[in-house]
């Protein structure tokens, strides 16, 4: 059985005593298993997983999954395949993530239920386990890093007075299919003005002279991503600008300079707002400071005033405060930060 299905497995008495976990989500489905899911099920006991499906991925699975996981196919429906399974392995209290699951699904569900078997509500037990990346999950996302090393290089050629925020996309996915990935997410253009939406959409606005240019892009490779954001200037910087670009930059490095094993979340994104308050900033820093990176854009822990999480050993997480003046600019500074025994290191310290 993999390494991973194996600490899931350990988890199972923490979680309401459940004895099996019924993981719809296709992401934790790849973590678990190496294998993309479509439209299907996981099953995990204490002995064995099992992955449900139908014939358009029978075969598919079976090659991806290479005997790690039995492959069982189904000819009615998911809910009724899983509780056949569910009643020859003896099942008695059989748990599924609420988060993953709609409303639809859980009352069908608990349709097909047989009446000695419980359904468990339990919450995010594969993504906890994911919030502590591999050496080879470190691996993946520092290489999407060196792409992205690659790709800021050629922005610094592409962006110039005259050219349209759409343009500069267009020239971004020319030059990242040289590189054979794709991106992590679809990536923020926002120029002048559009600077202060946090999530702007590329638009048709021409790039202007003495203006700034946000771009926010991530690289995905074999699933996992990365995930920076620079602030570009043409022309002169005026004093207001260089003030905010200086105050975020700061709040970012103070922050980065408390992580390590054991600290609150909360605190760093407390830290990084009291600097912001000095420049009489923070009321414009609306989001969180950060939030987890892997297989998804946005995972655990998120670096938030109002979460209790506290980071471990083997988290990535991003570091972005930001600062949007609306109708002025925005500006956000975003690198990624990988968490070590003995303090953090910044994956994208070197890539500026």
């Amino acid at each position: 059985m993999h390494n991973r299905l194996k600490r899931l497995i350990v988890e199972f008495p923490r979680h309401r005593n459940i004895d099996a976990l019924l993981i719809t989500d296709d992401v934790n489905i790849k973590y678990l298993t190496g294998f993309l899911a479509k439209e299907s099920w996981l099953v995990v006991t204490s002995q064995r997983a099992f992955y449900i499906t139908d014939f358009r991925y029978l075969h598919e699975a079976k090659e991806g999954l290479k005997g790690n996981v039995l492959v069982k196919q189904h000819t009615q429906c998911l809910s009724a395949a899983l509780f056949e399974l569910v009643k020859r392995q003896k099942v008695k209290r059989l748990g599924f993530d609420e988060q993953a699951i709609s409303v639809a699904c859980l009352k069908k569900l608990k349709s097909f239920c047989p009446r000695r078997t419980r359904l468990i509500a339990t919450n995010g037990l594969v993504e906890s386990l994911r919030e502590i990346k591999e050496q080879g999950e470190i691996d993946i996302i520092r290489e999407c890093l060196k792409i992205h090393a690659k790709v800021l290089g050629f922005l610094k050629k592409v962006v110039k007075v005259g050219i349209s925020e759409r343009q500069i996309l267009l020239y971004l996915e020319g030059f990242i299919k040289k590189y054979r990935v794709r991106f992590s997410f679809d990536p923020i253009i926002a120029s002048g003005p559009n600077s202060a939406y946090p999530h702007a959409q590329v638009s048709d606005r021409i790039l202007k002279n003495n203006e700034p240019i946000l771009i926010d892009i991530g690289i995905d490779i074999k699933g996992y991503k990365s995930d920076l954001t620079r602030n570009f200037f043409l022309g002169k910087m005026s004093p207001h600008y260089i003030k905010v670009l200086e105050a975020t930059k700061l709040a970012q490095q103070e922050a980065i300079k408390l992580v390590k094993p054991g600290i609150n979340v909360a605190e760093l994104d407390g830290l990084a707002r009291k600097v912001l308050r000095r420049f009489g900033l923070a009321k414009y820093f609306g989001h969180s400071l950060g939030h987890g990176v892997g297989l998804e854009i946005h995972e655990n822990p998120r670096l938030s005033v109002k979460s209790q999480a506290f980071l471990e050993a083997g988290m990535i997480v991003t570091v972005e405060p930001g600062v949007y003046i609306p109708g002025q600019f925005g500006v956000r500074v975003e690198d990624m930060v990988l968490v070590t025994k003995e303090g953090c290191e910044v994956l994208s310290g070197n890539y500026d």
